[in-house]
């Protein structure tokens, strides 16, 4: 990521942000408020990276002043941290908004509380703020520019994870997002004070998780946390998969195939390398502009189908250890793990403040994880068989092919047998090619109602008439009948065979 070199003595604003900020300059002047530009915007405006989080320190109350330049420019005013004080304002039709705090001491003392060096530098917002700042005015105490040119994310002092123990995990996001390396003392704090990340809220840990899943290279940044020994602390049920064993096909035991399955998820989405079975002469994985969309879709806020789907890959098989059990013939086998552990991720996730949208999609996503390998035996699903998966699974049954995909090459690793992968990778496009051509076409014209169902075999209301409706509607999907006379023969058909001797009810 490019730097400006120390002999730059102009940093470029964006046109759009300065104006923005002339204005906040403006407002503030008049009042006689002290106010500077601090942390992330001014290390990304060192960076030459485009920001949407403007952090402004003010003299006087930090929330109140975001009220008031809310109301002047007619935006929003957001809450955003009582314990901190920190106040929000959203401003329409602008990309970026503006986080508003009280400066603790003057600017110096200020900035000597933050995290890291490279956040830990300012410039004033006053009268001689320019679109093309000069650097000569950057207020700069620990030397976090130079630390962004040596590639280094550095605390601030001793104290600064003791303070807020999410800087760990933050840590570990940022070393990640702008390509630097955790010092080795500041590395040593967090190792120091890992066991602190428990007293964090579930929400701000959340934030951290989601920022974190959504970069590319997840695989190596959870060995990393685990490293640190911050992953099993934030997910304590992960650390009973550590060491345990699995049958023979499995190159990795259970915790190793966890986070291994979540750098296959970015391999299988394009978004990242895999290490092993020459990936690149690996039969391909099907992918189209509309799967791309699709996983970019938003759940909740902050995560996304893709940054979802890779915590569930971590946590897909968090309940083998529980469900473990070795056969008097040596079969060690896992029954029910895909929904136990859907119930136990319900509970993780509830832990962190995931909303109810986000924990019940990764909760399907977990208990149908065994799922689209057991469409069929052997060649291509049925249209019933599809129309099955999909009516269980919804559109989560996309995530889920993706995810059997990272899960068979996280099973075997460098063992992998390519002509089982090929035939892997030609059912997922099998089962996505009938499910994009039944959604293509006007939908479906209802073939009969339960009203008629009842009229014409004289049948009372209840469940019976649901289970013959959604018997018609698979039969439709898989393309057996098509009119209203087809559906009532086809009706008359099963009940025959339904109500004949010795046959068994349930099948309808």
């Amino acid at each position: 990521m490019p730097l400006l070199a120390m002999k730059d003595l102009k940093i470029a604003v964006n046109p759009g942000v300065f104006q923005l900020l002339d204005k906040i300059k403006r407002l503030l002047a008049a009042e006689g408020i002290l106010a500077y530009l601090v942390g992330g915007f001014v290390r990304d405006l060192l960076l030459g990276r485009d920001t949407v989080d403007i952090d402004i320190a003010v003299g006087v109350d930090g929330l109140e002043t975001a009220r008031r330049v809310a109301a002047a420019l007619g935006g929003k005013y957001v809450l955003l941290d009582a314990e901190n004080g920190v106040g929000r304002v959203v401003v329409p039709g602008e990309t970026c908004h503006l986080d508003f705090t009280t400066l603790d001491g003057d600017i110096k003392q200020d900035l000597a509380r933050r995290d890291f060096t490279v956040d830990a530098i300012a410039l004033p917002l006053d009268e001689s703020f320019e679109p093309a700042v000069d650097t000569a005015r950057l207020i700069d105490p620990f030397d976090g520019r130079g630390d962004l040119r040596r590639h280094v994310l550095k605390s601030t002092g001793p104290g600064v994870f003791e303070a807020d123990a999410v800087r760990m995990l933050r840590a570990v996001r940022l070393a990640a997002e702008l390509g630097l390396r955790i010092e080795d003392n500041t590395e040593g704090l967090i190792r120091r004070h890992t066991h602190l990340i428990t007293t964090v809220a579930g929400e701000r840990v959340r934030e951290e998780l989601l920022r974190l899943f959504a970069l590319p290279g997840i695989g190596p940044r959870l060995t990393y946390l685990d490293e640190l020994g911050l992953l099993t602390c934030l997910i304590p049920e992960l650390e009973a998969a550590r060491g345990v064993s699995q049958p023979r096909l499995h190159v990795w035991n259970v915790f190793e195939h966890s986070i291994k399955t979540t750098a296959a998820v970015e391999f299988v989405l394009r978004e990242g390398s895999w290490d092993y079975a020459g990936a690149d002469e690996l039969a391909p994985v099907p992918w189209s502009p509309v799967l791309e969309r699709h996983f970019e879709q938003e759940i909740g806020s902050g995560s996304t189908r893709k940054s979802l789907l890779k915590l569930a890959a971590l946590l897909h098989d968090v309940a083998k250890p529980e469900t473990k059990t070795t056969e008097v013939s040596g079969r060690t086998r896992f029954l029910g793990h895909p929904q136990l552990g859907a119930f136990n991720t319900a509970a993780i996730m509830t832990r962190l403040r995931f909303s109810n949208r986000e924990i019940q999609h990764v909760a399907l996503l977990i208990k149908y994880h065994l799922r689209p390998t057991q469409m069929s035996q052997e060649g291509l699903p049925t249209r019933r068989a599809v129309y099955r998966y999909f009516r269980d699974t919804g559109e989560t049954g996309i995530d889920l092919l993706f995810l059997s995909l990272a899960d068979h090459l996280a099973t075997r690793g460098a063992t992998l047998d390519r002509q089982q992968w090929r035939e892997h990778a030609r059912l997922t496009d099998g089962v996505l090619n009938i499910y994009f051509e039944e959604k293509s076409p006007p939908a479906k014209r209802r073939l009969i109602d339960g009203h008629e169902l009842m009229g014409i075999f004289s049948l009372e209301p209840g469940p019976r008439i649901g289970r013959l409706l959604e018997a018609v509607r698979e039969a439709q999907a898989a393309g057996e009948i098509s009119d209203k006379q087809e559906a009532i023969a086809y009706i008359r058909r099963i009940m025959t065979d339904i109500d004949a001797p010795g046959k068994n009810r349930s099948k309808e």
